[in-house]
């Protein structure tokens, strides 16, 4: 299995990354349990998550996911085979938040629902623009010096945000972002490609994006908007893609499926691969698992690379 450093860190993560989102949400701790073990059975290693996962949910307060994630690393005994990622800063009671006596808590918080002793990758998860960059910093510095935290990470800052951050930590001699996680895949490339990308690759720091599959749409089930409003729960987000550029997307994953006889949504992820570190990816059940565990051998020749790639321009 490929590994790829994350940024400058000796943390090195397997081409995908297992979300955690769905765990204790619209997926049960059995079947929960089940992905985790296929997962890393198949010899991958990074498991994403958030202290907010799954707040949305009538009746949940946050925290479930990370709790199932907890109670699977005790089960398996695979804490020191997995890297674990979560994030804090969204709201779960007290309002967004980056503050380093908010960052003490909601990391103490964490590391009592996964039932470990560090969290690998600790990421912002929403920015709290009223926090001094220099604060939040400063706040990541005292969890990796107590060792709670390996490696500091961000996720939803802006363009301006994140390069205050990373030239407050060089000022100041403090740990920086190691990696960015970004709203990133074949429909969704302006945002990232155009603020992000160059800091990223300037600076080597690690990308690990969401939504690689843009809602399910790049798994190519949903055409057209009589296909969206098929799923209620994904029609709102879906109904942006559905328009004669997204037709163009999948016509080239198409042609590229057939061409390596693989599924769309395996030539999505592998676009992305090719071009982060390692995408994020969310599954309900074992044989969606099973599909998408297949991209990182899927060998994407330049011509597909760019072929698909000039569809979305």
């Amino acid at each position: 299995m490929d590994l790829r450093p994350l940024g400058r860190s000796d943390i090195r993560i397997a081409p995908l990354v297992l979300g955690g989102n769905v765990f204790g949400w619209n997926v049960d701790e059995k079947t929960s349990f089940a992905i985790l073990d296929a997962f890393t059975d198949a010899g991958f290693n990074a498991i994403d998550t958030a202290d907010s996962y799954s707040r949305w949910a009538p009746g949940h307060v946050g925290g479930e996911s990370e709790t199932i994630i907890g109670r699977w690393l005790k089960r398996s005994g695979k804490r020191d085979k997995v890297a674990i990622l979560t994030k804090f800063g969204e709201d779960v009671g007290e309002g967004r938040s980056t503050g380093k006596d908010y960052m003490q808590r909601a990391a103490a918080a964490s590391l009592r629902r996964l039932q470990t002793d560090r969290i690998d990758l600790y990421q912002t998860h929403f920015d709290d623009e009223l926090t001094p960059v220099e604060e939040t910093m400063a706040g990541f510095a005292r969890l990796i010096a107590d060792g709670k935290v390996r490696v500091a990470g961000a996720s939803n800052l802006t363009p301006e945000r994140f390069a205050a951050s990373l030239a407050a930590s060089k000022r100041l001699g403090l740990p920086r972002y190691e990696s960015l996680q970004p709203l990133y895949n074949l429909s969704d490339r302006s945002e990232f490609e155009s603020s992000y990308e160059a800091i990223c690759r300037r600076e080597k720091i690690g990308v690990i994006p969401y939504y690689g599959l843009a809602a399910g749409f790049l798994t190519g089930k949903y055409k057209t908007a009589a296909d969206a409003e098929k799923n209620p729960a994904r029609g709102g987000r879906l109904k942006k893609y559905i328009n004669p550029r997204g037709s163009r997307i999948l016509d080239a994953i198409g042609h590229a499926a057939a061409k390596h006889e693989a599924t769309y949504a395996q030539v999505a992820l592998a676009w992305l691969i090719n071009r982060v570190t390692a995408p994020i990816v969310s599954v309900t059940n074992l044989e969606q698992l099973a599909d998408i565990l297949k991209a990182p051998q899927l060998k994407l020749t330049s011509e597909d690379m760019a072929a698909l790639t000039t569809a979305g321009n």
